[in-house]
């Protein structure tokens, strides 16, 4: 099982002045305890479970830019970006310079959205849920066109670009993580579009709830002809974790495997880069043997 280490908090000893330099030390910790994956949030407001809205948020990816030039191994992304944040043209574009600057590591992770507050308050418009899917959508045909020999005309019901000329283009195929547990939406554009999937996992939402989501991916799969194995299936673990304690954790993600789940990103809320160090002599090798 693939790890992924997710930075869910910019609140740091020393303040907004010691965040470049814990990331400049998270990087390389990640790179070297083998973690697979360094995510962060895509957001602009704290998150309302962590603290007040008020709390230091840095832009997700002007950070992963800066994370590229202190990594060689560890892929980058957004867990998840919203699509209401940035225009598809744009964003394609953005993660474009991310793969290249990063020799190849770029991800993306995308969903419908949900921070009510940080749209309104940054005057970023944030329409009702049944438009934000129709918003994904579109957004999911306008990466894959930009992302391919296509450069012509995109006509959408929201989104028109009069050519999806996209250059440099990536160094490889970007992969395409959509996140969101909704069975008749969510699940039918990770079957239509999507190279991975991401669930919520732990406390409510455990093997069985999982289980049960990608088994609704699977049904969608198979309308939509499109292979439910080629698509990576990974979960947010939200519970903290002690990494030096790891043994219902490593149980829970046993189960995982079982039903299919193949990466799982972790939260590092306190000491990040202790955290990444811990994970890669507790977490990592024993992942690994879970398929």
């Amino acid at each position: 099982m693939r790890l992924g280490v997710h930075l869910t908090s910019y609140v740091v000893p020393g303040g907004p002045a010691a965040l470049a330099g814990l990331l400049r030390d998270l990087g390389p910790a990640c790179d070297d305890a083998g973690v697979d994956v360094l995510s962060l949030v895509d957001h602009f407001f704290g998150l309302p479970w962590l603290g007040p809205a008020d709390a230091p948020v840095l832009e997700g990816y002007t950070t992963l830019g800066f994370l590229a030039a202190h990594t060689e191994r560890v892929e980058l992304q957004l867990l998840v970006t919203g699509v209401t944040h940035r225009h598809p043209g744009v964003l394609a574009k953005v993660v474009s310079t991310l793969d290249v600057l990063s020799g190849g590591r770029a991800a993306l992770g995308i969903g419908a959205g949900w921070y009510e507050e940080e749209h309104r308050g940054l005057g970023v418009p944030f329409p009702p849920l049944r438009d934000r899917f129709e918003l994904l959508e579109e957004a999911l045909q306008v990466l894959r066109q930009m992302w391919s020999d296509d450069d012509g005309e995109y006509v959408g019901r929201h989104y028109r670009l009069a050519r999806t000329l996209n250059s440099p283009q990536p160094l490889h195929r970007v992969p395409i993580m959509v996140a969101g547990v909704g069975e008749r939406t969510a699940l039918r554009l990770v079957a239509r579009y999507a190279d991975a999937c991401n669930f919520f996992a732990g406390g409510d939402s455990g093997v069985d709830f999982v289980a049960g989501k990608l088994a609704v991916l699977r049904e969608h799969c198979e309308r939509e002809g499109t292979s439910y194995a080629a698509i990576r299936k990974t979960v947010l673990w939200t519970p903290d974790l002690d990494p030096t304690r790891p043994a219902e954790f490593l149980a829970t993600m046993a189960g995982m495997a079982a039903v299919g789940v193949e990466e799982v990103h972790v939260a590092a809320r306190e000491d990040p880069v202790g955290f990444a160090q811990a994970v890669g002599e507790h977490l990592v090798p024993r992942l690994r043997q879970l398929g």
